[in-house]
């Protein structure tokens, strides 16, 4: 359940990976759930993360070292209430890369090809456990509120990426807004697009 607060603080700009180290990052599940978990509740503690991913603190903050180095995250200082204290916030809203980036380097185009296999496993996983679990949500979200579209279109590379332009501005058109502080209650909800060339 969404609870207006620190989530409504997150970085708005996305940022292009563009750099192996980056993208290297990415490719651990439990380093994409902690970005996950920041990007949903907002900055967070070690302790927090730990608790919310159901890790050991020292595992935790591992992948977060990880995350930093790699610039995905920063320390947010001023929410520590004192010297010990450690939060983390998300250095951009969201991340995002081209396959063309990675082309002349063979690790970095490993490093691709196994980010984006973990993000594909990620997103059909949360998809499949939404079919399970929706017969236990209220009838506003199983009736169009949750939804799933597929179709196909006969494209030119030029058209698909203005395809794809007009998609991600709508996401990021809502990513990027405002909250009401209406007092209604809201779930995190998942987004997910894809345009490949496939044959059916």
């Amino acid at each position: 359940m969404y609870v207006p607060g620190m989530a409504d603080e997150l970085p708005t700009a996305a940022r292009r990976i563009t750099d192996a180290l980056a993208l290297s990052a990415l490719a651990h599940p439990l380093r994409r759930r902690l970005l996950d978990l920041l990007k949903v509740h907002g900055p967070a503690t070690v302790g927090l993360l730990a608790e919310r991913s159901g890790e050991a603190v020292g595992s935790a903050s591992h992948h977060l070292r990880v995350l930093a180095k790699a610039e995905l995250i920063e320390e947010a200082p001023e929410l520590a209430r004192d010297r010990r204290e450690r939060w983390w916030r998300l250095t951009a809203a969201e991340v995002r890369w081209a396959r063309g980036d990675f082309t002349g380097d063979p690790a970095a185009a490993a490093a691709h090809e196994a980010a984006g296999s973990l993000l594909l496993e990620r997103q059909f996983a949360l998809l499949r456990s939404w079919a399970a679990r929706s017969a236990g949500y209220p009838e506003p979200w199983r009736e169009g509120c949750a939804m799933s579209a597929e179709t196909w279109l006969r494209l030119t590379p030029g058209e698909a990426r203005e395809f794809n332009a007009q998609l991600l501005a709508l996401i990021d058109s809502w990513a990027s807004r405002t909250v009401p502080a209406d007092g209604a209650a809201r779930e995190s909800v998942l987004v997910v697009g894809h345009t490949v060339p496939a044959a059916p």
